[in-house]
């Protein structure tokens, strides 16, 4: 067996991990817009110490997530329709590229992946399951972004989504989320065919609905 070499990795761990959990709070509504953050609450709430917490906020300023005042507070942004659909706007041609990336070059296991991640969004969307719709959601699209391997348009996806994800659960309708059900089937068809242009247009045109919901006149 080969030696594997020591190297640091707990800091970067907690990081990461603080990160991961004070984005999915934000997303989900548990830290309101608006609300202020205080680091040693969360290190606390987290089981953390506080400078990983920090190193997290300051990620997520970066991200837009939280914002912070020199000797005042930090606090979650406020919700502002303008900024969510700037991010959206990226997020869709992020996803256009890599479906343009990717269409030609499906197998048929990420097809079948395709629907059957199609199959649970539609059942979540039936029951209401808002958290599992998301989740079969992201697992559909993440099949082409694998496919496409690009990682400057991951990270920028990574980068703009959850700005996207907080008013979109908030917004989320079922008429909406059944739309979205044939749109995945036209997608998966076109891809299927290796139509790139027909795929691309598709995901042009999935994202083109999710702005239509999300600018509806009381979404700010």
């Amino acid at each position: 067996m080969s030696a594997v070499p020591l190297a640091p990795v707990s800091r970067v761990l907690l990081r990461d991990q603080a990160v991961s959990l004070i984005r999915s709070a934000i997303v989900s509504g548990e830290l309101a817009p608006g609300a202020v953050v205080k680091d040693t609450e969360l290190a606390g709430r987290l089981g953390l110490s506080v400078a990983p917490v920090r190193t997290a906020l300051a990620r997520l300023a970066d991200e837009g997530l939280v914002e912070s005042k020199p000797q005042s507070h930090t606090r979650v942004t406020p919700l502002v329709l303008q900024q969510v659909r700037d991010a959206a706007v990226v997020v869709r041609a992020m996803h256009e590229l890599a479906v343009a990336e990717a269409a030609g070059d499906v197998t048929e296991d990420d097809v079948a992946a395709m629907r059957a991640a199609n199959q649970r969004f539609a059942a979540a969307v039936g029951s209401g399951d808002l958290d599992a719709a998301l989740a079969a959601d992201d697992e559909l699209h993440e099949v082409l972004l694998a496919r496409c391997g690009n990682g400057a348009v991951r990270a920028t996806i990574d980068r703009f989504t959850p700005a996207v994800r907080r008013l979109e659960r908030q917004r989320f309708a079922a008429a909406h989320g059944r739309g979205s059900v044939a749109l995945h089937d036209s997608l998966i068809a076109a891809c299927a065919q290796h139509d790139v242009a027909a795929a691309v247009a598709t995901t042009t045109e999935i994202w083109t609905a999710l702005l239509s919901e999300l600018e509806t006149p009381d979404a700010e």
